[in-house]
């Protein structure tokens, strides 16, 4: 396995006293795609608002190519080469779908009409070439969660975090969402670490998979071995049958 691009080293944060990540670790590999799942509550998101910088750790540190990240802002993370989408999508509703991703562009490119051109080649990977001049706020969830994982390529991000893009589609749209994500891996080198209750898509995508609950790392290891561990059956998997 490549060496690792993210090191998350014993990572803690509590809020009023209630801890909700205690030292988590997990590694990225440069070119690797990660999950981390886990029940709901389970500190996942946490987890990747202190890699983002919306959260500085209480203890602990996060590196990117061998440089401490922690306690940087988001901005200067974003820069520093980490993109993410969000689990509740946000976009400039009254934008067009291709100026929201031209925001995201411009981050690299200050010229507008190159970060234009930049933001209409990500619609196109995308598929959502056709949609480019359709105000975001008309746009249907499954296109939304496109366009949101469109501005945080549009960065050009080194790893890019995918907090439940996939939540909500229908097993066709998941099957069409991660051959997206698996031609950005392969083609393209991107290395990805994603949050995702969605079974068929982290099976489907990933080289390594990370539990969490109650914000402690209860297993790691390759899909096949991860899904067949009691504990994980017990706390998340037999939970996620059952719904």
């Amino acid at each position: 396995m490549n060496a690792p691009l993210l090191q998350v080293d014993g990572i803690s944060k509590s809020f009023r006293g209630l801890k909700a990540v205690s030292r988590a670790s997990l590694e990225v590999p440069r070119g690797g795609i990660v999950s981390l799942i886990g029940p709901n509550g389970a500190g996942k998101t946490t987890c990747f608002n202190m890699i983002a910088g919306v959260f500085k750790p209480d203890e602990g540190s996060v590196t990117l190519e061998g440089r401490r990240i922690d306690g940087l802002r988001p901005d200067q993370i974003c820069h520093a080469g980490v993109g993410r989408t969000f689990q509740l999508v946000k976009p400039f509703k009254e934008l067009s779908a291709l100026d929201n991703v031209i925001v995201g562009a411009l981050r690299t490119e200050p010229d507008a009409r190159k970060a234009a051109k930049a933001a209409e080649a990500i619609l196109d990977q995308l598929g959502m070439l056709d949609k480019r001049d359709q105000p975001a706020a008309q746009l249907t969830l499954p296109e939304r969660k496109r366009l949101e994982v469109a501005r945080a390529l549009a960065t050009k991000p080194t790893i890019l975090l995918l907090d439940e893009v996939m939540a909500g589609l229908r097993p066709t749209e998941t099957d069409q969402m991660v051959a997206v994500f698996r031609e950005l891996n392969q083609k393209h080198g991107l290395t990805i670490l994603l949050i995702e209750h969605v079974m068929r898509a982290v099976m489907a995508l990933s080289q390594q998979v990370v539990v969490l609950h109650h914000g402690e790392v209860i297993a790691r290891g390759e899909p096949e071995a991860v899904v067949r561990d009691p504990a994980v059956l017990e706390c998340y998997l037999g939970e996620e049958a059952a719904v």
